[in-house]
């Protein structure tokens, strides 16, 4: 890093600081925004692009020797002309990264003179190419590009991940993306009346990363080849990590495979609440039973404050509409052997007292069980709870997947290509993932990991920049300032003296 760029941020900061610092203003006889005399020009030496971070991303995919390892083990092209594998890969994953929402989209920056010069790149695939590229993919392949990303990632924890992996956790789930076309092979109709696909996505909850992802037809069950890909993630995973613990809902409770599992890493899932544990949860002495105390979602920084009025219990109750309202949570353990598994197991379960109401009157009280089945000793009933509940953050990493990324929006005709996509759409959130381990402050680093998608690309990637070819090299020259600049480039400087093979 430049001695300079350290002063020209501090600067930068200073200024904007002056700006924005607290002020007693008057009355303001005019609004704040007054620009009227605004013009136009087109430059005729000088070129920029909006989105400078794309840069470093594309210097981190390098150095981690990413394109050649895609080339090396994907062979889908008979002959490059003129694009290789890792090409169409990169142009899907970084047409994500700078905001692309469809496959259209990519003819913008394939029509970007500056960009194309940004990556040294003559061409990039047009759209069709890239769909037509999906097209070309066997299972056979998608696993193996999914298995080039996970041997790129493994040179990224040896370097940046020890501490983040020491005990890891690899959360399972399924979700629903559903889609409004009537031609696409492959698409089936789920038992909410959803008609798309069922994709399984296996993620690292320490970084968000996602390991593996499986399309699948709509009706599919969540756990339909799991373990296969559980298995698969354990493998992946074990080299880096001290302790590795398995989360998933009631649908991956694959008893079959407990003992099996119980021998290499810990689990635990929910279980059904079915009459059998509802049983034995009612019959535990009530000494057993200890009042289940949830920490706070978050710190209060400075003051407590008055609780807002509950807008909508407010209706709830003026409108008579049933409501259940917790009154109270206890937690107790049994030991329990399911029928296919040759060992006991620690069997959490959760008493939720609820009380039943409409309008102002109270119907019933009810009491409902939640079970929860684990191999580990070393936490009390309480922190088993908050353990199975901390996977609930995977429903923020599908979201980002679906929402953010768009990685699931099945813009292709059949299911195995539509998977070929979802795999190097959501390269993107892992290079978001990767970029961030290369930060060197640890706070800033965990909160870009846990950073939504688009508010990355505002802080990393959208960062104004004039291209400057000088002397055989491309020079991004940043333009604008924001707070995270620091980290920007502290995390380039890191990966241009790294040598990750």
């Amino acid at each position: 890093m430049s001695r300079s760029y350290p002063k020209i941020i501090r600067n930068r900061k200073r200024r904007i600081e002056r700006r924005l610092a607290r002020k007693q203003y008057e009355d303001q006889p005019k609004p704040m925004m007054t620009a009227s005399n605004i013009h136009y020009e087109m430059a005729e030496k000088s070129q920029g692009i909006s989105y400078g971070g794309i840069g470093a991303i594309h210097q981190m995919v390098e150095r981690l020797g990413f394109a050649d390892e895609v080339n090396r083990e994907v062979s889908l092209l008979k002959v490059h002309v003129p694009y290789w594998e890792s090409d169409h890969v990169l142009n899907i994953a970084y047409n994500v990264l700078l905001g692309g929402m469809r496959l259209e989209d990519i003819e913008l920056r394939r029509n970007d003179e500056v960009f194309l010069g940004a990556l040294d790149a003559e061409r990039i695939p047009d759209p069709t190419t890239a769909g037509d590229f999906t097209r070309r993919f066997e299972p056979g392949d998608i696993e193996a590009l999914m298995e080039c990303f996970n041997r790129t990632r493994q040179r990224v924890w040896k370097k940046r991940g020890r501490k983040l992996l020491k005990d890891a956790l690899i959360d399972i789930d399924g979700t629903m993306a559903g889609t409004l076309g009537e031609c696409k092979e492959g698409m089936d109709i789920n038992y909410k009346g959803i008609w798309g696909y069922h994709p399984l996505i296996v993620s690292l909850a320490n970084t968000k990363e996602v390991l593996y992802m499986v399309n699948r037809p709509g009706n599919v069950p969540s756990h339909q080849g799991a373990a296969e890909w559980i298995d698969k993630a354990i493998e992946l995973v074990g080299p880096h990590a001290r302790w590795i613990t398995l989360r998933g809902d009631t649908d991956f409770s694959l008893t079959v495979n407990f003992d099996r599992w119980a021998e290499r890493v810990d689990f635990v899932f929910g279980m059904d609440a079915c009459k059998s544990f509802i049983e034995r949860a009612e019959v535990q002495d009530e000494a057993d039973w200890v009042v289940l105390k949830r920490k706070p979602t978050y710190e209060v920084k400075t003051r407590d404050r008055r609780r807002p009025n509950n807008v909508k219990e407010q209706i709830v109750r003026q409108r008579e509409f049933k409501n259940i309202r917790l009154e109270s949570e206890h937690v107790s353990e049994f030991p329990y052997r399911p029928t296919k598994c040759s060992r006991e197991y620690r069997m959490v379960v959760v008493r939720k007292n609820l009380s039943i109401e409409k309008g102002e009157q109270v119907l019933f009280e009810d009491v409902r069980y939640f079970f929860y089945i684990t191999t580990r000793k070393d936490l009390t009933a309480t922190e088993v709870v908050e353990l199975a509940n901390g996977r609930c953050d995977q429903e923020n990493v599908i979201e980002q997947l679906k929402n953010g990324v768009n990685a699931l929006r099945m813009p292709v005709d059949n299911l195995v290509s539509n998977w070929a996509y979802m795999v190097m759409a959501a390269l993107a959130w892992n290079l978001k993932a990767w970029f961030a381990m290369m930060v060197r402050c640890k706070d800033r680093q965990v909160e870009l990991l846990r950073m939504e998608f688009r508010r990355f690309l505002h802080t990393m990637i959208w960062l104004p920049a004039r291209i400057v070819r000088q002397g055989g090299k491309i020079i991004y020259r940043l333009l604008g300032y924001n707070a995270w600049l620091k980290d920007f480039f502290s995390a380039r400087e890191f990966i241009r003296r790294s040598k990750f093979a």
